[in-house]
């Protein structure tokens, strides 16, 4: 087998691209990303993109596309490796797919610390704004006899607030504290109008009580990320509005508050869930590499051990794809396993199969010897020494392996040609052997006629008979070589079907006689039943296991020729036969089951 046959992984994990939020949220992207190309057409659209890709997005692409981008070059170096090259002396080539991403990777870099910076200075400015509005509204404060009289400009701060929107994470609970302190103190102090201010009151409870429903109605929610979403809005809102009564405050505010804890709750779970999930994830990843790490390299032998081999890792592909992500600081690691661990299979198999090529080329030049010497002996006279020669290069054809299957057949009949024609040109130098071979092929057409008026129903009643006409068949001689094979296969088809309507008949027979056999020891107690079916499942399994070694040499015979078929017919035969005493094993087995359910 060639390194086309080398599984790529490149699909086996998609890129799922995650980024957060201006809040720090984390989202996921549901972006699946499976070549190069795909990557490379993605994070171009970000670099020409207004957006801010997140970090870990860009960490994401970049894990996605080496990883894709290693595998390219682990089967580049297979293929090199295969063609007879030093993996120690592999150099890759220079990959303008890479070139280019890192091209994309440098702008948006750029970019994003330039957009970035201006965001940072943005967020100082704003910071420094909303300190000044603070400063404003606690100077209204300290002149409590004046309130009434700030009302419009404190409105107005209120409003200003309002539009000023990010500001530095790391202050926004200590300005969100302090606004709300100075705009109840404030409210608190407007006690000359108090018309004005139950006015703000009520519309501000109002607001905080519409805020409290949807924030409610958003524990319904099905998509647990964007209620969490949402109620970020809410509590932004919430905080940029004024204060209710003093009586309600304590009130709203738990409202509120609870509506929020189960909506932080569910997302908090959910996010538990989707750890746990991935945990799950990662051990049946670890465990399909132990599976493959587990593989005993040493025990494949032969080309059925490879390819059972291969059609098992290639399984294991086939699961580890139905996979979900495991945890993020884990999922390239444990990639990396999987990856090392088919690898290493398929180099060896590669190795193997580079042996296995040499070997059969080797046997190519033997053969192709032997070809020459049968054909330089072909038209030799000296029947008696000359058939002993050919007879001996047969036998020593057989001593040689396998050859490349594209000449396999070619040089069969090449070799056999030469010897079929030189035993040929002797017998028909020989009129006497051939005479005796006319005669011989009389006797076989009357065996023939007389099994053809055998009925398989009778059976029982003829089975001496078709044994008698099968030995009588076997001690007859050699017929006219160009009549062998047909006289031979109408012979085998009716030996076959009447061997084989005896052997039925037969089992049937045992397996009754067994069957009769079983009440009395029954009858006799004890474990006699127990230890008879002991003795039939280690007959049972022992027979599986030497069919098995059977079809398993079986895989390795290429023969094409009559000749060479003869000696798979007859191991074939030879599996049958187990197959039909395996059969009859079964059947007790399951006479003894039925016995000792009574």
């Amino acid at each position: 087998m060639d390194s086309q046959e080398t599984t790529s992984l490149e699909g086996l994990d998609n890129a799922c691209i995650s980024a957060k939020d201006e809040a720090g949220t984390e989202t996921v992207k549901n972006v699946v990303l499976q070549s190069k190309g795909e990557i490379l057409e993605y994070i171009k659209k970000l670099a020409q993109s207004s957006d801010i890709p997140g970090k870990q997005e860009l960490d994401s692409l970049k894990q996605n596309f080496y990883r894709i981008h290693k595998a390219e070059l682990n089967e580049k170096k297979a293929a090199f490796v295969e063609a007879g090259g030093n993996p120690d002396e592999f150099v890759p080539e220079v990959d303008a797919d890479e070139q280019t991403f890192k091209e994309w990777m440098r702008i948006i870099k750029e970019k994003r610390a330039e957009i970035m910076a201006e965001q940072e200075r943005i967020k100082s400015e704003n910071l420094q704004k909303k300190f000044d509005i603070l400063d404003k509204i606690k100077a209204m404060i300290s002149s409590p006899e004046e309130a009434n009289q700030h009302y419009n400009e404190f409105k107005e701060l209120q409003n200003e607030w309002k539009t000023i929107t990010n500001v530095p994470a790391d202050k926004v609970n200590e300005l969100w504290k302090n606004y709300q302190l100075y705009t109840e103190q404030f409210y608190d102090l407007l006690k000359l109008n108090h018309e004005f201010r139950e006015y703000d009151f009520k519309k501000n409870l109002e607001i905080k009580t519409r805020l409290c429903e949807t924030a409610e109605k958003l524990a319904e929610e099905d998509d647990v990320i964007s209620a969490f979403q949402q109620l970020q809005a809410l509590h932004q809102e919430y905080k940029e509005t004024g204060p209710v009564a003093k009586e309600l405050r304590e009130e709203i505010w738990n409202r509120f508050k609870n509506a929020s804890t189960i909506i932080n709750k569910r997302h908090q779970q959910h996010f538990e869930d989707l750890k746990q999930k991935e945990e799950e994830n990662l051990a049946k990843k670890t465990e399909l590499c132990v599976k493959i790490e587990e593989i005993d390299l040493s025990n494949l032998k032969t080309f059925a051990d490879w390819e059972q081999a291969t059609q098992d890792i290639i399984k294991i592909q086939a699961e580890w794809k139905e996979i979900g992500f495991a945890p993020q600081k884990m999922n390239v690691k444990i990639f990396e396993r999987f990856r090392a661990a088919c690898d290493r299979f398929f180099e060896q198999k590669a190795a193997f199969f580079k042996y296995l090529k040499e070997s059969q080329n080797k046997n190519l030049e033997l053969k192709k010897q032997l070809c020459e010497k049968a054909e330089s002996l072909k038209d030799s006279t000296d029947w008696k020494a000359t058939g002993d020669i050919l007879t001996k290069l047969q036998k020593e054809w057989k001593t040689i392996g396998p050859v490349p299957k594209k000449y396999s057949e070619s040089l069969w009949k090449r070799f056999i040609g030469a010897c079929d024609y030189f035993f040929e040109q002797k017998g028909k130098a020989t009129s006497s052997v051939q005479s005796q071979e006319n005669e011989n092929l009389e006797k076989k057409k009357s065996i023939i006629e007389q099994l053809k008026n055998i009925a398989v129903e009778e059976i029982d009643s003829c089975a001496d008979t078709v044994r008698k006409l099968a030995k009588e068949w076997n001690e007859t001689g050699h017929v006219p070589f160009k009549e062998k094979d047909k006289i031979y296969a109408e012979y085998r088809e009716l030996a076959d079907k009447l061997f084989e309507a005896i052997n039925k008949s037969n089992a049937k027979r045992r397996i009754n006689n067994f069957r009769s056999n079983l009440k009395s020891s029954a009858e006799k107690g004890g474990n006699t039943l127990n230890r008879e079916r002991d003795r039939l499942m280690r007959a049972y399994e022992n027979m599986k296991n030497e069919i098995k070694t059977y079809e398993n040499n079986l895989g390795f015979l290429s023969f094409n020729s009559k000749k060479g078929n003869s000696l798979v017919n007859e191991l074939n035969k030879k599996v049958e036969k187990l197959k039909e005493e395996l059969a009859i094993l079964k059947e007790k087995i399951k006479a003894i089951d039925e016995e000792k359910s009574k």
